[in-house]
């Protein structure tokens, strides 16, 4: 083995005195940052004369209570059986689109699918558009509202002769604004059930 040409340097053996001065020292360091902190942090904060505003609080809904549906049913009343929200014009506001059929404890009444919106400020929500109209006799399935599209499966019939019971004709459809109306499409051929 090779002796080394530097003299050992005493300061290179750890002791329990240099282990305590460390420690000692880090602590020290630890206190005084404690008293040095940097003020709050500001990045989303507005400032008063600034000019920013706060974000609008997102509109609610239009409620399908109390509407008074553009549906004749005589004695029996009115039945919400499905609704969807959702921004189908773009504007910031959602509308509410609704499954509507009269409540009747026999055979199955057709559906109506009308879109609702409430103007802000206005006190109650009012039907703007009809797209399925319940003198067409349709019933209602697979009903959605996603990305400004209203999808539904509608139940008919292929003429008057067919039981009000028993739907033999199966359309899917489909609609969305076209900025002046709401525009039906068929996104699969119309088939039997």
């Amino acid at each position: 083995m090779q002796q080394s040409v530097v003299p050992e340097l005493a300061h290179t053996d750890t002791r329990p005195m240099h282990w305590l001065a460390t420690a000692a020292a880090v602590a020290g360091v630890v206190a005084l940052s404690s008293l040095f902190q940097p003020g709050s942090a500001k990045a989303a904060q507005s400032e008063a004369g600034t000019g920013t505003k706060p974000a609008p609080a997102a509109a609610a809904p239009p409620s399908t209570t109390g509407v008074d549906f553009p549906l004749d049913c005589g004695p029996v009343k009115e039945l919400v059986a499905k609704k969807a929200t959702g921004d189908l014009d773009g504007d910031g506001r959602p509308e509410t689109v609704a499954v509507v059929h009269c409540d009747s404890a026999m055979g199955t009444p057709p559906d109506g699918v009308y879109v609702l919106t409430q103007a802000a400020g206005a006190t109650a929500p009012r039907v703007v558009a009809t797209l399925v109209d319940p003198k067409d006799r349709y019933t209602v399935t697979d009903f959605a509202l996603a990305a400004g599209t209203v999808t539904a499966t509608l139940l008919g019939y292929s003429s008057d002769d067919v039981p009000s019971c028993c739907p033999d004709v199966k359309t899917r459809a489909g609609w969305h604004w076209n900025g002046h109306a709401f525009i039906r499409s068929s996104p699969a051929a119309t088939g039997d059930v």
